[in-house]
């Protein structure tokens, strides 16, 4: 059997945060798990990308012997098959790490965070790290990635829509108004 296979990767873009709550993923067998999905610039992380594919490749000989399982059952993807995503598209590749473990959430010092302090957030840049595992069993044969760590790097533009101040949805309502109940 294949070692693990410990995995670094520095600003990536965090994307799919469910790092601070496990979530049953819709489908899923077992029990509910931590994960994000890291982004990954083709040109600024190449050499993130091809630690990544040199690993899978190691793995796919030594764990499957020789016998790839195909794209679609390895945790690195390309962005094109996303293009209809926010963050995703032809210039990125993308990691997607799980773990039934909280992974350690980190800030630049490396001091913990914890979900109220609002990051990491989907959208902002990160470091991660993850071990890549060969899964051969009942379920079929998959290169996975185990997430361990994240540290937040640096604010980005979150994901999805930001939410509107209550000056932008509510109107003034004053005690003496018609308005108020």
């Amino acid at each position: 059997m294949a070692e693990n296979i410990q995995i670094t990767v520095t600003n990536a873009r965090l994307s799919y945060a469910n790092i601070f709550r496990a979530k049953a993923m819709e489908g899923s067998v077992g029990e509910p798990k931590y994960s994000c999905v890291f982004l990954l610039d083709k040109k600024t992380n190449a050499k993130d990308i091809k630690t990544i594919q040199d690993a899978i490749a190691k793995q796919v000989k030594e764990g499957l012997k020789g016998k790839h399982p195909g794209a679609d059952k390895v945790c690195l993807k390309d962005g094109s098959n996303k293009s209809d995503v926010d963050g995703y598209g032809d210039g990125v590749m993308y990691v997607s790490a799980s773990n039934i473990k909280r992974p350690v959430i980190v800030d630049q010092k490396r001091n913990p965070l914890a979900e109220e302090d609002g990051k990491p957030y989907s959208g902002c840049i990160v470091n991660g790290v993850f071990n890549l595992w060969v899964q051969d069993n009942k379920y079929g044969k998959r290169i996975n990635a185990s997430l361990t760590h994240v540290q937040f790097v640096k604010d980005g533009p979150v994901f999805g829509e930001a939410v509107k101040p209550a000056e932008a949805v509510f109107k003034d309502i004053s005690e003496d108004s018609d308005d108020a109940v």
